[in-house]
This record gives C-alpha cells, sequence and structure tokens, in this order.
C-alpha cells in the first residue's frame, strides 16, 4: 500500500509544469498577446494545491478499495504486467475518464465540484493546474470496475497519472491544428480549447483525455471552427477570481436553488439534472440551447430566450 501512495509521476510532473507555465506566460507578455493575468494564475496554483489536499482521503479510500476488488477479481492471475495489458487499460482508463468527465458536465452536483477548472477566462498552462476540488470526493467510484478485470492498483494508478500527464499540454492556445489523422484520433489543444469554451455551439463537448474517438462514437465531439473563435470561461463569468469564490460558487448557487425548489421532485433534479435546468424559468442547459440556436422556432410562444 505504502508504495502505491507515491505519486512518482506528478512530483517529476511538477517543475515540468512550472517551467512551461513560466515560459508560455513570458512569450505571452513578449509578444503582447494577453493570454495570463496573475491573480488568475495565483488562483490556478491555489485550486492545485487544494484539490491535492481534497483528494488525500478519497485517494486511500479508493486504493484500499482497488485493493480488495483486485483480489476477489477472477482474473487476478490472468491480467498481470504483460504489455498488452497495459495498452488494454490505457484505452480503458481514457474511456472510464471520458464518461467521469461527461458525468462531471452533465449533472449538476459533480459539476459543483468541477466548474473550477473552467471558471478562467484564459486558457494557458495555468489553467490546466486549476483543477477541480469537489470533483476529488466521488472521482475514483467511476474506476472501482478495473481491478475487477484484474488490473492491479499500481497499474491503475500509473495509467491514471499518465493521462492527467497528457492532458497538461493540450491546454494551450500556442499550438494550432495538428495533422488531420492526429485529430481524429487523439485530444488535442484545439479540440480541447473547444471544451473550454462558452459558445453554445462548444458548451459540453470534447470531454475525452488522452483520445478524441469516444466524442466521436457518443455524439459529444465538436470541432473548432474559424469561423466562430471559442469564448473561454463561463455562460455567465464570476465577479471576481477569489479563491474562496470560484471553489464555492456554484454550491452556493446550487444551495439557494435547493431551498426554493418547490418539492422533491425539484430538489432532485437540481442535483441530478444537466446545469441550467430550472423549475421555474427558461431551460438553460446547453443541449436546449444548442437546440434553440438551430431552430430558433421551437420553444413555445412567449417563452424566453
Amino acid at each position: 500500500m505504502r508504495e502505491l501512495l507515491q505519486d512518482d509521476l506528478s512530483l517529476f510532473a511538477l517543475p515540468l509544469y512550472l517551467a512551461a507555465v513560466a515560459l508560455e506566460a513570458w512569450y505571452s507578455a513578449r509578444h503582447r498577446l494577453d493570454r495570463y493575468r496573475l491573480s488568475d494564475s495565483l488562483t490556478s496554483f491555489g485550486m492545485l494545491a487544494l484539490a491535492g489536499l481534497a483528494e488525500l482521503l478519497p485517494r486511500l479510500l479508493a486504493l484500499a478499495a482497488f485493493v480488495y476488488l483486485h483480489e476477489v477479481s477472477p482474473l487476478r492471475d490472468v491480467v498481470e504486467r504483460q504489455w498488452w495489458a497495459w495498452l488494454l487499460l490505457i484505452l480503458l482508463d481514457d474511456f472510464t475518464y471520458y464518461w467521469f468527465h461527461r458525468a462531471n458536465h452533465e449533472v449538476r452536483l459533480l459539476w459543483a465540484g468541477h466548474v473550477n477548472h473552467h471558471s478562467s477566462r484564459y486558457l494557458n498552462f495555468a489553467t490546466a493546474l486549476r483543477q477541480g476540488v469537489g470533483e476529488r470526493v466521488p472521482k475514483f467510484l467511476f474506476w472501482l470496475w478495473l481491478p475487477l478485470l484484474g488490473f492491479d492498483p499500481a497499474m491503475i494508478i500509473t495509467v491514471i497519472s499518465i493521462n492527467l500527464f497528457y492532458q497538461f499540454w493540450i491546454h494551450t492556445q500556442s499550438v494550432g491544428r495538428l495533422h488531420p489523422w492526429i485529430e481524429a484520433v487523439f485530444n488535442t489543444p484545439s479540440h480541447h480549447r473547444v471544451h473550454h469554451g462558452s459558445n453554445v455551439r462548444y458548451l459540453d463537448r470534447n470531454h475525452g483525455g488522452m483520445l478524441i474517438v469516444w466524442d466521436r462514437l457518443f455524439g459529444t465531439f465538436a470541432p473548432e471552427t474559424d469561423e466562430e473563435p471559442v469564448r473561454y470561461g463561463l455562460t455567465r463569468n464570476l465577479d471576481n477570481d477569489g479563491i474562496w469564490n470560484v471553489l464555492t460558487h456554484e454550491y452556493r448557487a446550487l444551495a439557494r436553488d435547493l431551498r426554493r425548489a418547490p418539492d422533491w421532485r425539484a430538489r432532485l433534479r437540481y442535483l441530478f439534472d444537466a446545469p441550467g435546468w430550472q423549475h421555474d424559468g427558461p431551460d438553460r442547459r446547453s443541449k436546449t440551447l444548442r437546440a434553440d440556436v438551430a431552430d430558433p422556432q421551437a420553444r413555445s410562444p412567449g417563452e424566453a430566450p
């Protein structure tokens, strides 16, 4: 268990992350690109530290669960550390990450813990470090099926770290579109710029970690277009980027909606429906907004946009 708690990849990567942030910020300042703001970046560093603290206990519990489930798996002696097992696990981990990430956008209670990552109006390497804090609590539940397939806990933790390491470099505006074959299979900066967009056409799109194929398969893919540049941030941006406000604003909004909900059915919908659903106002869920853009006449007469 002790060796599983060591996240050597993260410890190795952190100096690289900070160096990349410094280099990109210098490049932005030198060319007057306005891609960084000091207070915004400091908030991102603060959210990274809070996310690390929030993950300590959930990670311990998850590791204990991984060990137990691996021990009872009938595939424990079949799936070991063969080369094909690593490749298969990388694929299954990314599949798992896709559904975890998509759920964070489509379930409001989970969105409240993930929205921190989307609260910056900038997309840069510092934004990559602005991790969701609340999402750390339920995160590992999505990975519990992997030890049952015979993958040992150390493999699972390693592959999760590799996936997160990969995702750092896609948080940038400095890399344009890559070769079409790369764009077809892998998550790239172009695809991830879409994911951070607040434009209606880009909302809740491109949830993949290393691969974009899951979004293509399950209908959540959207390409970056030259006709509509990405607007970064939230559909309603925060009035300040203080750490407490970034951390708690959506939980506070959710609590207000729960208090004013007329019944338990409405409360459950506020918790588990997509962000933007309201019992007494216009439907602002992303799928509804996209449908309105595609067919403005679809709303009933007199309904607010």
